[in-house]
C-alpha cells in the first residue's frame, strides 16, 4: 500500500524538535521524504500498522498533527509533481 504521511509538530521546544526529528526518520524508515513534512511510504499493512503506532507514540497529540492519505494501489496516477526537485520512483531501481 502508498500512504502519503504529513506533519506539522511545534518546535518551539527542544522536546517540539527532537520529535520532529524522530519523525522524519521514521518515516525514512519506511519510505523517501517528497517535500520538507511529506513523505511517501510504501509499506505492506503490517509494516504500516508498526509505522503508525510508532509514529502516534512520538507525537504529543495536544501540540502536534499527523495527517495519513492512503493512495491505494493506482497512487501514480493520483499524483502530480511540479517545479525542482522531483521525488524518486519508489519502485524505480535503487542505485547507491
Amino acid at each position: 500500500m502508498y500512504v502519503l504521511v504529513t506533519y506539522d509538530v511545534n518546535t518551539e521546544t527542544r522536546e517540539g524538535r527532537r520529535r520532529l526529528r524522530q519523525i522524519a526518520k521514521t518515516c525514512l524508515d519506511y519510505g523517501q521524504r517528497v517535500q520538507q513534512s511529506v513523505f511517501e511510504l510504501k509499506v505492506d499493512p503490517a509494516q504500516w500498522a508498526e509505522c503508525k503506532a510508532k509514529l502516534t507514540g512520538i507525537m504529543d497529540t495536544t501540540k502536534d498533527s499527523l495527517r495519513f492519505y492512503y493512495l491505494g494501489a493506482n497512487w501514480k496516477r493520483r499524483v502530480e509533481h511540479c517545479g525542482a526537485n522531483p521525488s524518486l520512483d519508489i519502485d524505480g531501481p535503487l542505485i547507491a
